[in-house]
């Protein structure tokens, strides 16, 4: 399997001084495209003692603090980055040959503010959310459906339903930020910002 990458690439001169204005633009971008799914979708890395661990979550918010996502708070996840909080994330928009790669710290937002996102929440996802107690194990389908009637009943419809206790969100704050844009004969475009111990961010082209 192999294709032939765009002769659109990445040139310094076009490119803002910090990564956050570039960011909001690809992902402008990638909504905006019909073949791409889900363009907030991102695969947050990490890793344990037990070694390094994926998946795919949604960024829900991006500030200059940095990209926010949320969890159960005794999910796998939660687990790791509570050993280990450098995470790294990635957003695959392969059909706009495309991709970003953060490295950074995460860490729990305010309560306030996971209850504030909570609130906006669909009724069906809020039930969800006390239903899953995320990573543990099921012993089937049908478990999970009358635990997620069960809280239906116990919000009745128009309720105000609390968010649960062990749900909430993380931000994590990004120590480098990597665009890289497919380009022909595997010369890819590679152009990472980082942060210097000033927080400042430095620009830099990497081999592809």
């Amino acid at each position: 399997m192999r294709r032939q990458y765009g002769e659109v690439g990445l040139v310094e001169s076009d490119l803002p001084a910090e990564p956050i204005a570039l960011f909001n633009s690809w992902l402008a971008d990638a909504a905006a495209n019909e073949i791409v799914v889900e363009a907030n979708a991102m695969v947050l890395s990490t890793v344990t003692s037990d070694g390094p661990s994926s998946r795919t979550v949604l960024l829900k918010d991006l500030t200059q603090e940095g990209f926010t996502f949320f969890t159960n708070y005794g999910s796998n996840k939660a687990k790791a980055i509570a050993d280990n909080s450098n995470v790294s994330l990635l957003f695959p928009w392969y059909a706009m040959e495309r991709q970003v790669i953060i490295l950074g710290s995460a860490k729990k937002i305010s309560r306030k503010d996971s209850e504030a996102y909570f609130a906006t929440r669909p009724r069906t996802s809020q039930i969800g959310a006390w239903a899953s107690e995320q990573s543990t194990q099921l012993s089937s389908r049908d478990e999970l459906e009358k635990k997620f009637k069960e809280f239906e009943a116990k919000f009745p419809e128009n309720s105000t339903i609390p968010t649960p206790p062990t749900w909430g969100g993380y931000v994590v704050n990004p120590k480098s930020i990597e665009f890289w844009q497919g380009r022909y004969s595997r010369l890819h475009d590679r152009i990472q910002y980082v942060r210097d111990e000033s927080s400042n961010w430095q620009r830099r082209r990497l081999n592809p």
